[in-house]
């Protein structure tokens, strides 16, 4: 493959290589870029002899010779081509251009664009140009309204993955403004806020009946991260599809695009709006929507390609610090290979994602008498434990569920509205002495289950 707009090769790491000059220009470019340390200009893999020594002088020249910072709008990662391993360097279009080399400033000796396969210097006027359209509203430079932050949440996550912050943290991980104060990243990711985001679930298909509304907030923005991520692995019920063969497991939504979705929107979401992401759970689909339009720089087709210019870089590096991003640019493209384009809606002032409930194929019946069967998790472990006839305390406390209101929407009428159980006084469905029992479909989904055991 050979040199591109978008992809760079270099032999080797030496001092002498302007290697700042090529990152820079990469940033300023649209699209961002690859840098390629191991490959020769014609394209043959030489490869790297000590990685990890390479690896951290590439990290440390970018983290401290850049400006403003490129931290959060970079990876770099070894890679095996040819019997070789190599250093691969993905650089995002960042949004506070120009991007300089610090030493140089903002000059044509500092800032560079990528033209062709080349880093040209960029021209004053250019320079001007884009400095006066720098995003001004940037998370980084909005001064916290509270100034008596702590973060010993951030301490323990970061701790779980065997990181340690020193004193300077503040500083390195860019809690602070340019004069010293909290900004609005070190805001979201301190122990207490007043940011929160919502997860509402619905029993109608539009917004007229809500039946849960949880908020996850006012803590550090990675725990409420976690907490959304865990609420939504509990809506996502699993289906369950037995036939005389085999039981066929199939969640509401991919779990993968799932995960991709709600973190993508969190760590994107444009809180200069001061309105965070929300999370709608609908009896038909899941909608996520975050507030904020794609960067200007970027087209609809450029988004869909996989290109990154990450909103919040400060927030995206951290979130990479503590695992919960992998690399930049991977969400979207694990997002349309589950559900296309069109799960995606862009208006002036939002970006919202809809997953639909998916689909469960039945297989045919088959003269075992043994009829494929379609049913949730919490119906399948109703059935497991109904014996005879029991009530509905009885059955709770079976199953070691203690809101009603949660037992009989996600457990007993979805099993009595497909036919697995029935009531023994039907005419009086809200009697004390109701009790339930299982149908011909319910004690055949229960036989099933013995023999897939």
């Amino acid at each position: 493959m050979p040199e591109t707009s978008r992809i760079e090769y270099k032999r080797e790491l030496t001092p002498e290589l302007d290697i700042e000059k090529e990152v820079v220009a990469l940033l300023n470019y649209k699209e961002g870029g690859y840098i390629y340390i191991g490959i020769d200009k014609d394209g043959s893999t030489v490869g790297v002899n000590d990685i990890d020594d390479c690896m951290l002088r590439l990290k440390d020249r970018i983290k401290h010779n850049i400006s403003p910072s490129a931290m959060g709008l970079f990876d770099i990662a070894e890679e095996q081509k040819d019997g070789h391993s190599i250093i691969k360097v993905t650089v995002a279009s960042g949004i506070e251009k120009p991007y300089f080399k610090t030493k140089y400033g903002m000059t044509p000796r500092g800032a560079y664009l990528r033209v062709g396969t080349s880093a040209e210097p960029m021209p004053q006027e250019q320079i001007d140009r884009l400095f006066a359209m720098r995003t001004r509203n940037s998370i980084g430079r909005i001064v916290s309204n509270r100034q008596d932050l702590s973060f010993e949440q951030l301490r323990i996550y970061y701790d779980e993955r065997g990181k340690r912050l020193n004193d300077n943290f503040k500083r390195t991980l860019e809690l602070l403004t340019d004069d010293g104060k909290y900004n609005y990243v070190a805001y979201l990711l301190a122990d207490e806020n007043g940011n929160s985001i919502k997860v509402a679930k619905y029993s109608s298909l539009d917004r007229c009946d809500l039946v849960e509304n949880n908020e996850y907030g006012y803590c550090s923005l990675i725990k409420a991260t976690k907490s959304v991520l865990s609420k939504l692995d509990i809506e996502n019920k699993v289906a369950v599809t037995i036939t005389p063969m085999e039981r066929i497991e199939t969640p509401l939504w991919n779990k993968v695009a799932l995960r991709e979705a709600v973190i993508n929107a969190i760590v994107h979401n444009d809180y200069s709006f001061e309105v965070p992401p929300k999370f709608e759970v609908f009896p038909d689909r899941l909608e996520i929507t975050s507030a904020g339009r794609l960067p200007e720089s970027l087209s609809k087709e450029e988004f869909f390609n996989g290109i990154s210019i990450p909103r919040n870089k400060e927030l995206m590096r951290i979130y990479r610090d503590v695992e919960l991003v992998e690399s930049l640019g991977s969400g979207i493209p694990r997002i349309l290979r589950a559900y296309g384009k069109d799960c995606f809606k862009f208006t002036d002032n939002f970006i919202r994602i809809t997953f639909p409930i998916s689909a469960h194929d039945h297989a045919s019946d088959h003269a075992s008498d043994h009829a494929s069967d379609h049913a949730s998790i919490q119906v399948i472990k109703l059935v497991s434990v109904l014996i005879g006839e029991m009530g509905r305390s009885e059955l709770q406390e079976l199953l070691s569920i203690r809101n009603r209101d949660y037992f009989r929407t996600d457990y007993l009428n979805p099993a009595i509205n497909n036919g697995y159980i029935e009531l023994t006084i039907p005419d009086k469905p809200n009697s004390q002495n109701q009790k339930y029992r299982l149908t011909a479909k319910g004690l055949a989904l229960k036989e099933a289950l013995k023999n897939n055991t």
